[in-house]
This record gives structure tokens, C-alpha cells and sequence, in this order.
């Protein structure tokens, strides 16, 4: 005999048929669940990043619901790091938070060749010793951002010292000299009869070979390495895997705002320069910079910058957004307590010269709230005599505000600080506006 049972409207129905109900509306929240984690998933995979091939597979490998296997490698050709590397290990961090699996691919023997992604010449391969130093480290460097815990350190001469001489050959035999001359470096230093070192052409086959050995469901790297990621994904397809994922970020502007981050030109902030120097030079980037470095350097969630952008619609000084993104990243690489006094001795050496550590702190009280004129914060700072006198130095671009030059004598500073205020070469303050 059927069971019945009774819908809230009264009518009959089997049982069983409640039973499907409740069945198909779970399936549907399950459905539904799923659906938002990935979307959420998706956005914070896709902040910052400059293309990601193919995006439809990434997602259909979401929906497996598994920790992704994500790779990133780093030839460790210089021991020390700045922050427009740690672009590529904060998304990883990003996949991480996400419950995904991190391998951390230190190129021990790439290293040894030597990345030709961008160079005009062949470049001096690496002594082992001198991978094997740098590696340690980036190790020490990286898991200022990284979970150790979580994270898995691959080397490839694990693998590579075995594939032997007869498995190099076999490798190579994979491509065409003319396939790897679509390279546009290797393209440029051709037509411009620049040597080429056959080694260099084994660099891109060795990273996507990486991918095979690491079974990659999604590689990280710079716009710069498109080729050698796709090389990955060609090389899985040929080795019976399934294609892994291509997620490329873009190179971090230095200090400047216009050229990449970079040590040779100067425009650098090193992960192990001290907390002033760092939160110093974070200061002195500018308002529209500090988006852009909130975005690919901040952990921030998407929520939380709009929240800071529309506080700056509405007046907030971009000033005290700005400390906020220098507080984290001092915070990452050097502690809540080197963060809580690195503004104290904030010297921004690459704008304007030494600055000393001890100076004096001023109070300057302000009616009803109000900002104060810049020529009389510098005046009753006690830098000049007048507000005339400042008023003259500003002209001059001898007044300035946490290291950015200001010569509009109508400039104003809000409540807040404290500002680092300096009057021509020596005199400075620490100025505190209630």
C-alpha cells in the first residue's frame, strides 16, 4: 500500500514524492553552493591578473571541488628579493587561502641555464653552489608570505638529473628550432644576428616539462613567460594529461610609477630592507599607484578597497589609506610591533636623502576641526620664523610632506598624522594635527 502524507495546502501526496522534493531542493542548494564558491573563488583568483588561459577550464576544475595542484617556479639567481617579485607568491598565497595545493618549484637546475625570457644576450649560468645559496634564501624570504605548513618545496634536478642525457635528446626532439624563434627575444637577437646558445632553447622545454612531472592543474608566471607556460600546456597534452591552466600577472611598476620594479634602476622596495626604509618608500608612492599596489600586493579583500575608495570620494586624505598599505606589508616581512613604529623613522632615501631617526614631535591644535594651510603647520612646527618664509621655501620645492614635494602655498593637511614635515636640507618635524 502507498503512504500519504499531507502538503501544507492539504492535498495528498506519496510519500515518496516528499521524498524526491526534499531530495531536489538539496541537490539544488548543493547546486547553488557550489556555483557561489566558485564565482567568490573566481573573483579573487582573477584580482590583478593580466590574462588567464583558458579561463572556462580553470572554472570547470574549480567545480571538482579538489585542492587544485598549483605550480610557480623561481630560479633562484639572486638571493635577495623585492616586492614586485612577491606578486606571483601572493597569489599563491591567494590559492592557498583557498585550500589549494602550493608547489613551490625552485629551478636549481634551470638555474643553472640561466632564464633567456627577455635578455639580449646569453646569460652566465649560475655555479650550482651559488643556486643551492641563493635557494635558502629565497625559502627564509618566501614564507614570510607563504604558509611552510602548506606549502610544498619541489627542486627540478629532482627529476631532471634522471632524465639523462637519452631523455634531454628526447625531450628536445618535442620542438622545432623555428617554433622557438616565435619567442620574441629569441626573434629579436636572430634578425639582429645576437648569438643564440643552443642551451637556451632547452629552458622552455625543461619549465613545461616541470609541469609534467609536478601533474600542474594551473601554473603561475609573469607576462613575460607566456611562452614557457604554454610550453607546459603542450607538453601535458603530448604526455596523455590533462592541459594545465596559464595564470599570468603583470610586472609590478617600481616607485616611479612608469618602469618595473627593479634593483638596477633603483625604483625598488627590497623585502628585507628594514621597516622605515620600506614604510617610507611605501609612503611615498602616489595616490594613483597605490591602488595598483593594493591590488597585487595587498591581502585586502576586494570589499575593503572599494570601502577605502569611496572614503576618499567622500575626503578622506589618501594619505592615511596610503599608511593602512604600508602598516600590512611592513607587518608581513617584519612584524606587528616593527609596523607600529616603522613611521617614527620613516626615511624615503630614495626621495629626498637621509632622515634622522630623532626629531622633534609637535602637537598643533586645530580650530573647530578644520585643516590647517601647510605654510602655518611648517611655521608653528618651528621649521621657519613666518608663514611667509614657508610660503617662499614652498615655491622654492624645499618644503616637504612625508617626501613629496608641495609648493601650492594653499595645500592644507587634515586631522590626523603624524606627518614627517622638512624645511630645506636639515630641519625636520614629526607634526601631530588634532
Amino acid at each position: 500500500m502507498t503512504k500519504f502524507s499531507a502538503s501544507k495546502t492539504g492535498a495528498l501526496y506519496p510519500a515518496c514524492y516528499n521524498i524526491a522534493l526534499f531530495s531536489a531542493q538539496t541537490n539544488v542548494n548543493k547546486v547553488e553552493n557550489v556555483s557561489n564558491s566558485v564565482e567568490q573563488a573566481l573573483a579573487l583568483i582573477k584580482r590583478g591578473a593580466e590574462e588567464i588561459l583558458l579561463e572556462e577550464d580553470l572554472i570547470e576544475k574549480l567545480k571538482e571541488g579538489r585542492p587544485l595542484r598549483i605550480k610557480a617556479g623561481f630560479d633562484p639567481t639572486a638571493p635577495d628579493l623585492h616586492l614586485g617579485h612577491t606578486v606571483l607568491i601572493n597569489k599563491l598565497r591567494q590559492f592557498q587561502d583557498l585550500g589549494h595545493h602550493i608547489m613551490f618549484l625552485i629551478g636549481d637546475f634551470t638555474g643553472m641555464i640561466g632564464d633567456p625570457t627577455g635578455k639580449n644576450q646569453t646569460r652566465k649560468p649560475l655555479t650550482r653552489e651559488d643556486v643551492l645559496e641563493n635557494a635558502k634564501s629565497y625559502k627564509e624570504q618566501v614564507f614570510k608570505i607563504l604558509d611552510p605548513d602548506k606549502t610544498e618545496v619541489v627542486f627540478n634536478s629532482t627529476w631532471m638529473e634522471k632524465l639523462g642525457a637519452a631523455g634531454m635528446i628526447q625531450l628536445a626532439a618535442q620542438h622545432t628550432v623555428a617554433r622557438m624563434l616565435e619567442r620574441d627575444d629569441f626573434s629579436k637577437r636572430f634578425k639582429s644576428n645576437q648569438p643564440i646558445a643552443i642551451h637556451e632553447f632547452l629552458y622552455p622545454l625543461i619549465q613545461g616539462w616541470d609541469s609534467v612531472e609536478m601533474k600542474a592543474d594551473v601554473e603561475l608566471g609573469g607576462t613575460d613567460q607566456k611562452f614557457n607556460l604554454l610550453m607546459g600546456r603542450e607538453l601535458q597534452k603530448a604526455n596523455g594529461q590533462k592541459p594545465q591552466t596559464v595564470l599570468m600577472m603583470p610586472i609590478l611598476e617600481g616607485l616611479d610609477g612608469v618602469q618595473k620594479m627593479s634593483k638596477s634602476l633603483g625604483n625598488y622596495i627590497g623585502v628585507t630592507e628594514s621597516p622605515s626604509e620600506m614604510y617610507g618608500k611605501l609612503m611615498s608612492i602616489s595616490d594613483d599607484l597605490m591602488w595598483r599596489y593594493f591590488e597585487l600586493l595587498s591581502f585586502r579583500s576586494n570589499e575593503e578597497i572599494e570601502q577605502y575608495k569611496a572614503q576618499i570620494a567622500s575626503g578622506t586624505n589618501p594619505r592615511d589609506i596610503k599608511a593602512k598599505l604600508a602598516e600590512e606589508i611592513v607587518t608581513r616581512f617584519h612584524g606587528e610591533d616593527a609596523a607600529a613604529t616603522a613611521h617614527k623613522g620613516a626615511g624615503n632615501k630614495f626621495k629626498w636623502g637621509e632622515v634622522p631617526e630623532e626629531m622633534p614631535e609637535i602637537e598643533i591644535e586645530s580650530e573647530g576641526g578644520q585643516a590647517i594651510p601647510i605654510p602655518n603647520v611648517i611655521q608653528r612646527a618651528g621649521l621657519t620664523k613666518t608663514t611667509g618664509q614657508a610660503r617662499d621655501m614652498m615655491k622654492q620645492g624645499a618644503v616637504r610632506i612625508d617626501g613629496e614635494p608641495v609648493q601650492d602655498p594653499k595645500a592644507v593637511l587634515d586631522l590626523g598624522g603624524p606627518y614627517i614635515c622638512q624645511a630645506g636640507k636639515k630641519r625636520f618635524a614629526r607634526v601631530v594635527i588634532k
